[in-house]
């Protein structure tokens, strides 16, 4: 039985996942293996030594110390794709209320009440000051097509857009995903220069953190819309609000509210963080966290780790060795000579590496003896061992 953290509220179905295996899932648990997650801050926090995995119901994990967690061996899951559909539904909306002002003309409606029968002539006069562009014929330009990005894209072609991707790093199978009318863009440059809406689907990192900025502003057409639904981090605030102010944008859409954004200009629409809010959605992303937190604790089988390399194998032997390591030359064959040196023998093996990490697993016939625990521990660049039986 393993011993699960929860912190924060989590959907019964991932929960089910947990305890239909015979875990123990609780918030109140002191010394947890593993943790299930949705947005509850870990920056800062004391992981106890049995601490093995953390599994994110969800596709972002800024909320989690990344490097932190690599260093002490703790592999980190997160759940991409479980909450695309909700996503792509509040981009279809986005898109529509970057086109029309629709929420201004909601509150302004709410200030004509009691006016009575003059209400028509009123709305006949004054529906015209939140009218738009139709979406039909203009050109959606999509920077990134994962999961999410390529639902959006296929979407948008069917309610008749342009549209033009862009994804340095598309899997195969997003690729697979996508409809042949889409249109490839050579690089976002592209995209900015040709575009009536862009749409933003990329994770944070520190080569797309700060990707809207005055220079690529200046680079698209006048009037653009901008719709970013994937991190508050992709966007420089400040010269996006000069650039809504200027007229050079005419509407900003976004689901990562900042201080900076709030009440500045009706063009600025701020939605607080509801792209992955509907049951179905919190229900899919529970499960699928659940799910690579139970394979990894009973097979040491890693899918969809943010920190750690992908690796699967089969559990055929009598037991296996789970080894977290360093990225360095010559550590497979300290780790092959420590197991052979005991006579123990190896049945299968396989490692692969991320960056400056990576991870082997061992799958061996018959006992494991400590002797051989005690020279693997002995390697410099191990980080940290496991044995599954």
């Amino acid at each position: 039985m393993f011993r699960i953290k929860t912190m924060n509220s989590i959907s019964p179905a991932g929960i089910e996942s947990l305890t239909a295996r015979g875990c123990d899932v609780s918030a109140d648990e002191v010394r947890p293996e593993a943790l299930l997650l949705r947005s509850a801050e870990l920056h800062g926090c004391e992981f106890n030594p049995e601490l093995l995995a953390i599994g994110r119901a969800g596709a972002g994990y800024n909320n989690i110390p990344i490097p932190d967690c690599t260093e002490h061996g703790i592999v980190v899951f997160n759940s991409p794709g479980a909450n695309a559909e909700a996503v792509k539904e509040l981009e279809l909306c986005s898109l529509v209320m970057a086109s029309r002002d629709v929420l201004g003309s909601i509150g302004w409606v709410r200030g004509i009440s009691g006016e009575g029968a003059a209400i028509p002539k009123l709305v006949e006069k004054g529906k015209s000051a939140f009218a738009g562009p139709e979406l039909l014929g203009k050109t959606l330009g999509v920077i990134g097509l994962g999961a999410i990005g390529g639902l959006v894209a296929n979407a948008a072609k069917g309610l008749g857009m342009k549209v033009y991707g862009c994804d340095p790093f598309i899997t195969v199978e997003a690729a697979w995903g996508l409809s042949r009318s889409i249109e490839k863009a050579a690089s976002y440059d592209e995209i900015f220069k040709t575009c009536d809406y862009i749409t933003l689907h990329v994770p944070a990192t520190k080569d797309t953190t700060g990707m809207i900025n005055a220079d690529t502003l200046s680079k698209m057409k006048d009037g653009v819309r901008i719709i970013n639904l994937a991190r508050a981090e992709l966007v420089d605030s400040a010269a996006l609000i000069e650039a809504v102010k200027s007229g050079k944008v005419a509407a900003y859409v976004t689901d990562f509210i900042t201080d900076e954004l709030v009440g500045v200009d009706e063009r600025i629409i701020c939605i607080p963080h509801l792209g992955a809010s509907t049951e179905e959605s919190e229900d899919k992303c529970a499960v699928m966290a659940s799910r690579e937190l139970i394979e990894y604790l009973e097979n040491g089988n890693i899918t969809h780790s943010v920190n750690f390399p992908d690796v699967s194998l089969p559990h055929n032997g009598d037991a296996r060795i789970c080894i977290m390591h360093r990225n360095v030359a010559g550590v497979l064959s300290k780790i092959s000579t420590a197991v052979a040196e005991e006579n123990v023998n190896i049945e299968n093996m396989i490692n692969r590496s991320r960056g400056n990490y990576a991870y082997t697993v061992v799958e061996i016939i018959g006992e494991i003896p400590d002797s051989v625990l005690e020279k693997l521990a002995s390697i410099d660049s191990i980080i940290k061992i496991r044995v599954i039986k």
